[in-house]
């Protein structure tokens, strides 16, 4: 069974941990995923907007000390590499950027090719956290509005038809506010394709309105990444 098959579906409830390895000394990483495999959580993304260590280090660094599933989140091809066992290749589709439409996809589509990694097709939508985020600035696209619910609902049907598999809306690292529960249940509602959501989400009770509203996979980093103690939560 693939990894999409086994937790990327319309029924899961699923808590995510996203890495910046750029915010953690090798040994700092080692003590986390350590922390990581006491709790409930259920995977691990690795990625960061900018970011300038060796992810095939950085890999396998994290699967030496946990049996929890490791997905690359990259900011770019240079993040990539064969170690993981899947990789979310992004496409940012609520921006007009060519080259995180394609651009940086062309770029690694021969090493995902010879590569023994599971590739799975992500629609990737930006929604204003209430500031402008990293990966905002880093991909040089806007987000939409957080009120425009209909901007991001054409946004991700169009990005079923374009036969993205899943659909993650991001309010991005450190945003001050997380995606809105009426944009999340209002994509799920007319989407088929498992729903992932990130950025801003601070509290269990955040997490479990994600969950309600529709996402199916709930993604948190900063709160983590601040406050280990967080995780003795799950």
């Amino acid at each position: 069974m693939t990894l999409y098959n086994k937790y990327f579906n319309t029924e899961t409830r699923l808590l995510a941990i996203l890495i910046d390895p750029e915010k953690h000394t090798d040994k700092q990483l080692k003590a986390f995923v350590q922390k990581i495999n006491t709790s409930e959580i259920d995977l691990i993304f690795v990625g960061s907007s900018l970011s300038h260590r060796s992810y095939d280090k950085v890999i396998e660094n994290i699967k030496l000390e946990t049996d929890k599933p490791v997905l690359l989140f990259p900011g770019n091809a240079l993040q990539l590499t064969p170690k993981a066992d899947a990789l979310l290749n992004l496409s940012l589709i609520s921006g007009r950027n060519p080259e995180l439409l394609i651009g940086e996809h062309v770029k690694s589509a021969m090493l995902l090719k010879k590569a023994n990694i599971e590739v799975i097709p992500t629609a990737y939508l930006l929604i204003d956290g209430g500031g402008r985020t990293s990966v905002e600035y880093m991909s040089n696209t806007q987000s939409i509005p957080r009120n425009k619910i209909d901007i991001a609902l054409a946004t991700a049907i169009a990005g079923e038809f374009l036969g993205l598999k899943t659909i993650y809306l991001e309010a991005g690292s450190g945003a001050e506010k997380s995606v809105p529960n009426a944009m999340i249940k209002t994509i799920k509602e007319n989407c088929s394709a498992p729903i992932i959501c990130g950025g801003g989400i601070r509290s269990k009770k955040e997490i479990e309105e994600k969950w309600a509203a529709g996402a199916n996979i709930v993604v948190v980093g900063n709160a983590f990444e601040t406050n280990p103690d967080f995780l003795n939560d799950f």
